[in-house]
């Protein structure tokens, strides 16, 4: 009779020793992961990864690295003079402020010097499409009439080249179309652009450190509003946009360093306070932190170990995990204080059964985060699930050992216990049928409210101050979006910058039709040998019959200098500071192919994107890329696919209750249920778009709002059970209730979702309990 117990307790002492040892690694690797800085600040993290092809996903990140680092300023004033006079002012209390970036002059700066060098020996061979069409179409007098209006023209002496070498004037324009490509131009020593009523000063900056960097401290903007302070004692009138991937990623991370402090404090300060007014003694306390506190590290442990580093935002989401892991060792306490007489051990034996069903759907729930299709949110679940697992272990197999206190009971605990048997029970009646038509009724009125939404923005969270300069910036200096583009790819350089000029065709149509601002790509710089020579062969054609009209018509005796232009190659171009301005849509060689990308100017339309797209049709090579209605795309499916997931999950989490409740399993898992109707009806009511993140907030509700059922129909009639409930629902409905506090909108239906889904399964699920009769 003894053997057994004996045997056993010699189980647990195993059990807790070598829980210990594991323990024990995971300190000593927090020793070395905080010695080697392995937490990851990239905000890009979040994102996710489109399902595209590898010279796609290339592609997009050669062009997100170049505008990671960036931030542009425009600093403005009523008259030029006040704006240089403020951006004097600027530069000089940037310099001081210790913000980590550093001036940067632009691509257009850099190259307007050096642009008549290099392109002057080739201008023979560069006309713009509107000058081919002119020297194609026009009839002969129309140009001999046009030569001579340009030859008798007033500042004719002040021409890049002389009458007979250029007597259309066609070179100029040529230059002068590359610089149209950027709104901003050259004045007095400064990169100018005018607008809104302002003479804007343009300044670039580059991060000098990493440029998604989440430190948690406010240097970039604080630098900036410092600036602008100093320009405005001369300058009072002077404003400033600011813009540039950099300014968002600090934002991100100021508001993560401040959630981390809301949601994990306050969470950790609701559990200690529940736990001292249920039980009114330091031990459940201290004894729930230990658990806590081990749960966390295993989960960075774990994570680190298996991603290789933990992200920082992964941090901000466990600390959630405070509101879950503590049900263990609160439901143990209960237990104690409801039969004190009972041992440790026995007491833990007992109510093993019931926390490893509720861990086990727990993890479930947590790991089924891992599907969704973002990194981050993958090491959140990794994160979640073993922060569980050791939260759990840690009450299992220490608890029995180190509760020596002897359990006291309290006012608050004694009228939570009571509490239970004034709450209803379900048994059919009118009334409560009546009851259940209208709720269902009001969940039916939400739901049809309810509109879906895949929309990327609305998983960020940007001041809305910070995305108006954004927008304003990219209006002023017309600056491409890279978001959506085209992708050109060919086996030889010549090839490709071929393909783009064939697509550059068909986008002429478009510009012209001013449905397009206009575009940006590599053979604007450095067209392809062939178009070279042929615009060699059309422009020496009809100079040569222009200047023989002009002799014939004005008895001059002028000739055309022979052609004696080299021609334009890559590798001269890209070697040459001239190539500057488009050297960043030169991608080289990307997965075994010469790839350069075309960027489009004034894409404000989404009604076009269709058309954009069509224009490939027909076209080898080139390759419409729409980053975000991919990653719309990506996230509707997600949604979809996590659906089904959830509804999956609800089969299996009901099968493994009537595995270990039979015909009661239902009692145990349609609260939950209701609380996911109730709170997807509430956000149709709210107005609230439904997206991934409340898939994923369900998921977890139904791995949280089970264990509640579990402990009910575990300890049947049992008011120690339903204080771990109430105390557990609490905690966890104050730390998921946080999240929809956050300022970022996918964590702010994530964190509504579950405020909602646990308030209804919490007060839902003594309402389905069994009756003490019942055996």
């Amino acid at each position: 009779m003894t053997a057994g117990p004996a045997a056993s307790g010699r189980a647990w002492r195993l059990a807790a020793f070598a829980w210990l040892l594991c323990v024990l690694l995971i300190a000593a690797h927090h020793w070395q992961f905080w010695r080697g800085g392995r937490l990851d600040t990239d905000v890009l993290a979040l994102l996710p990864r489109a399902e595209q092809s590898p010279e796609v996903a290339r592609a997009s990140d050669v062009l997100a690295q170049g505008a990671s680092r960036q931030v542009v300023v425009l600093l403005g004033a009523p008259d030029w003079a006040s704006a240089k006079q403020a951006a004097q002012q600027w530069r000089t209390a940037m310099e001081g402020s210790g913000a980590p970036m550093q001036s940067s002059a632009s691509a257009g700066e850099r190259a307007v010097d050096a642009l008549f060098e290099f392109y002057a020996p080739s201008r023979d061979r560069l006309l713009t499409p509107g000058q081919r069409r002119q020297l194609e179409q026009d009839p002969a007098q129309v140009q001999l009439e046009r030569a001579l209006a340009l030859l008798h023209q007033p500042g004719a002496g002040a021409r890049l080249a002389d009458f007979a070498s250029d007597p259309l004037g066609l070179w100029p324009q040529w230059l002068q179309a590359r610089s149209a490509q950027s709104r901003a131009r050259p004045r007095d020593g400064e990169l100018w652009v005018s607008g809104e009523g302002v003479e804007w000063v343009v300044l670039r900056y580059e991060i000098t450190g990493q440029p998604f960097s989440l430190s948690g401290e406010a240097r970039l903007q604080p630098a900036l509003d410092a600036a602008l302070q100093a320009a405005r004692k001369e300058v009072p009138q002077a404003r400033v946009l600011a813009a540039g991937l950099p300014l968002h990623a600090e934002s991100a991370a100021v508001r993560a360093s401040r959630e981390v402090s809301t949601i994990g404090w306050g969470s950790l300060a609701a559990v200690v306070l529940l736990v001292w007014l249920a039980f009114r003694s330091f031990s459940p306390i201290a004894l729930t932190a230990l658990s806590l506190v081990i749960g966390v590290a295993a989960g960075v442990s774990v994570t680190a170990w298996m991603f290789g580093q933990v992200h920082l935002l992964t941090l901000v989401f466990g600390a959630s995990l405070v509101g879950v892991a503590e049900d263990y060792g609160i439901h143990y306490f209960a237990a104690r204080q409801s039969e004190p007489s009972t041992r440790p051990r026995t007491l833990m034996r007992k109510l093993l059964p019931g926390l490893a069903l509720a861990l086990a759907t727990s993890v479930v729930a947590y790991l089924a985060l891992g599907l969704a299709p973002f990194p981050g949110l993958r090491q959140m679940a990794v994160f979640s699930a073993a922060g569980l697992t050791a939260a759990f272990l840690t009450a299992i197999c220490w608890f029995p050992w180190l509760d020596r206190a002897v359990p006291r009971s309290s006012r608050f605990a004694d009228f939570v216990r009571g509490s239970l048997a004034r709450f209803p029970r379900w048994q059919g009646s009118r009334r409560q049928h009546i009851a259940t038509c209208l709720l269902a009724l009001a969940c039916i009125g939400g739901a049809v409210q309810l509109r879906a939404s895949d929309d990327l923005r609305h998983w960020q969270g940007s001041p809305p101050e910070l995305l108006q300069a954004q927008w304003k910036v990219g209006q002023l200096l017309g600056t491409p979006s890279v978001a959506q583009f085209y992708m050109v790819r060919g086996a030889t350089a010549q090839e490709v910058l071929e393909r783009e000029e064939a697509l550059k065709e068909r986008l002429d149509g478009i510009v012209e039709a001013r449905l397009l601002a206009g575009y940006a790509a590599v053979s604007d710089w450095l067209p392809s040998l062939r178009r070279q020579e042929r615009d060699a062969r059309l422009l020496t054609q009809v100079e040569t019959q222009l200047i023989s009209g002009v002799n014939r018509l004005l008895g001059e005796r002028l000739a055309r200098p022979p052609s004696a232009s080299r021609p334009l190659t890559p590798q001269e171009w890209l070697a040459h500071p001239a190539s500057a301005a488009g050297r960043p849509l030169w991608l080289g060689e990307v997965e075994g192919a010469y790839t350069t990308v075309v960027m489009l100017h004034g894409l404000q339309d989404p009604a076009l994107l269709p058309r954009l797209q069509s224009l490939t049709d027909g076209l080898a090579g080139v390759r419409w890329v729409d980053r975000s209605g991919d990653i719309a795309s990506l996230l509707g499916r997600y949604r979809w696919a996590m659906t089904l997931l959830l509804l999956a999950g609800h089969v299996l989490v009901f099968a493994a209750l009537w595995s270990r409740f039979r015909a009661a399993a239902w009692r145990a898992w349609l609260p939950t249920v209701l609380a996911s109707v109730a709170a997807v009806a509430v956000q149709g009511w709210l107005g609230v778009p439904f997206q991934l993140s409340n898939i994923l907030a369900l998921l977890l509700l139904l791995g949280i709002g089970v264990d509640y059922g579990i402990f009910l129909l575990e300890h049947r009639g049992d008011g120690g059970a339903w204080l771990a409930v109430v105390l557990g629902a609490a905690s966890t409905w104050l730390a998921f209730g946080l999240l929809a506090l956050s300022s970022t909108p996918a964590l702010h239906a994530f964190g509504l979702t579950l405020m909602i889904g646990v308030a209804v399964v919490w007060a839902v699920s003594p309402v389905f309990r069994r009756s003490e009769a019942v055996q």
